[in-house]
């Protein structure tokens, strides 16, 4: 029985490896295991049966574990990954560290410099979605700025302030977005408040209603958000013009127009008017500017292109989302999180175009591989791979879909 089943699995294997175009040696490689065993293997001399090996591999060919050896596995989803082990501890140093008081510990003894260069690390990592290495580093490095702010006194507290509003955000609120956590967003987005008040700044108190205006979005609540926004770009009128508030106020028409596209109590159509308001200031902001990267965003024409993909989706405007896409040139930003969120946005578009569910799968898996870490915590992806799943799709992309399904933890 062993050896038919053996002959069996190695066909299988066989002819995903195939189908991908990877060469025997590669796909061991990405694997990590050995060129023989996996000769072996698809050979029918040796049965693959360990989880780690069967895992690996469907990892790498793209399927679902269970299309490779015929058996179900445990789904490997959003929560067997490490970075929401690491919530507790973050959650514990978002509770426990007024702004007025030093946590427990020595004060924090590094130069500004150094504590600069871990801020700037923490939001690299929030934008290329390593949300485990940002959340593991992250609860030392708020504990540090918080020390260091409280044992500060005269000129040489406001640039810590800064660091610590800016390591709050984006990195540590649209983390805990991203992934679900709405309520620790809330905290984190009011720890950042705290500081940017104590700064007297109209420019950093604009900066946090943004960022408010974000986890508001995701709780439900758009009216506030819009609310929120609005108030930021007022703070914002009687500040110098530059590219950076410049590019301020262009993310703030960009989270007005989502919010609104969001909010169900507005006319259908009062609703796309006024969220194509906002798209074409922000369009116009870009134009200026150009492609930018002050407050560790990314605001500029080709990130207002990702937001037209996602605005027209998000209106039910799926075949004017699609036609957009085409101008749209996501590696122009050297940003997986916002190439990822690109992809999926079209994946979603895609999906409910008759004829070209196959076209989505290749869109959803696309985002996929580029920031597995966010992609598989979106509730909405996860909504478009279940619509997907109830449909009549061609047999490589059915067992894709299936794969991708697997890797988020969904029933299959």
């Amino acid at each position: 029985m062993d050896e038919e089943r053996a002959q069996r699995i190695g066909v299988r294997v066989r002819a995903a490896r195939r189908q991908r175009g990877m060469s025997l040696r590669s796909l061991a490689q990405l694997a990590g295991v050995s060129i023989g065993f996996l000769s072996m293997v698809e050979n029918g001399q040796r049965l693959l049966d360990r989880a780690s090996q069967i895992t690996a591999l469907a990892e790498v060919l793209r399927m679902a574990p269970a299309e490779l050896v015929g058996a179900p596995l445990p789904p490997a989803g959003p929560d067997s990954s490490t970075v929401h082990e690491m919530i507790p501890v973050l959650r514990h140093t978002l509770m426990g560290v007024p702004l007025e008081s030093p946590p427990g510990g020595p004060p924090a003894d590094q130069p500004l410099s150094a504590l600069g260069g871990r801020v700037t690390e923490a939001n690299r990592l929030y934008h290329a979605a390593a949300y485990d290495t940002l959340a593991a580093a992250l609860p030392t490095l708020l504990a540090d700025l918080h020390t260091a702010v409280a044992v500060s006194s005269g000129p040489a507290r406001f640039p810590l302030l800064r660091l610590l509003a800016a390591a709050y955000h984006p990195a540590c609120t649209l983390l805990l977005k991203n992934l679900g956590y709405t309520d620790l967003a809330f905290i984190a987005v009011t720890r950042a408040t705290e500081a940017v008040r104590e700064l007297d700044d109209p420019v950093h108190c604009a900066l946090s209603r943004f960022f408010r205006s974000h986890v508001l979005m995701t709780a439900g609540s758009p009216l506030q958000a819009v609310n929120e926004a609005t108030t930021a770009m007022q703070l914002l009128e009687s500040q110098p013009s530059t590219s950076a508030t410049h590019a301020l106020r262009g993310e703030l028409h960009l989270i007005s127009a989502s919010a609104i596209a969001q909010d169900r109590h507005r006319a259908g159509h009062s609703r796309t008017a006024e969220a194509e308001e906002h798209l074409t200031e922000a369009a116009r902001l870009a134009a200026h500017t150009g492609e930018t990267s002050a407050w560790h965003l990314n605001f500029g024409p080709t990130n207002v292109g990702i937001h037209q993909v996602t605005l027209h989706t998000d209106l039910g405007m799926h075949g004017e989302a699609v036609m957009l896409s085409s101008a749209v040139h996501p590696r122009a930003l050297t940003v997986p999180g916002r190439q990822a969120a690109f992809h999926a946005d079209l994946g979603r578009s895609l999906a409910q175009l008759r004829g070209r569910e196959r076209d989505a799968v290749h869109a959803l898996l696309a985002a996929d591989h580029i920031a597995p870490q966010r992609i598989r915590a979106n509730p909405l992806v996860r909504d478009t791979v279940g619509f997907l799943t109830d449909r009549q799709l061609p047999g490589h992309a059915a067992r894709d879909l299936r794969g991708l399904a697997h890797r988020m933890g969904m029933p299959i």
